[in-house]
């Protein structure tokens, strides 16, 4: 009586909900891990794939573009890193960090990419955007 040989259709559907929660987890980690790279040329975790910069283009010398960074940045938040060999500012702005990276691309116009991110990693593009908009209007 005990021996009786059927089969269990429920055991077979939670073993298939089991699977399926599974794979679409792996896919939701995958999905949020990984590493982008940073304005000043490294690598940190983070998601990737999201738009996490601005960039602005401006008639002016680099060491100008340079000082007014250095100024939003100070009166923003802190400025952790600075590097005058490859023209890049790492800084603390209200719990993001923040990059500035200037390049010349001729003689009479200067590129200012500006990155924002979380702590977690996150691309925060207003807080990017508007200190760009700060490094312009301290040019004037």
């Amino acid at each position: 009586m005990l021996d009786v040989a059927c089969d269990f259709d429920c055991i077979r559907g939670m073993n298939f909900k089991y699977f399926v929660s599974c794979v679409l987890l792996s896919i939701m980690l995958a999905g949020t891990a990984g590493c982008y790279s940073t304005a000043n040329g490294s690598k940190q975790a983070g998601v990737p794939w999201l738009k996490d910069s601005v960039e602005g283009r401006y008639e002016r010398p680099m060491d100008q573009i340079y000082e007014a960074a250095i100024e939003v940045l100070r009166f923003n938040g802190t400025v952790v890193n600075e590097n005058r060999i490859n023209h890049s500012l790492t800084a603390r702005v209200d719990t993001r960090t923040t990059w500035v990276r200037i390049e010349e691309l001729s003689p009479t116009i200067t590129r200012v990419l500006v990155q924002a991110r979380t702590k977690w990693g996150r691309p925060d593009v207003d807080m990017a955007s508007e200190l760009e908009k700060q490094i312009a209007l301290q040019l004037k």
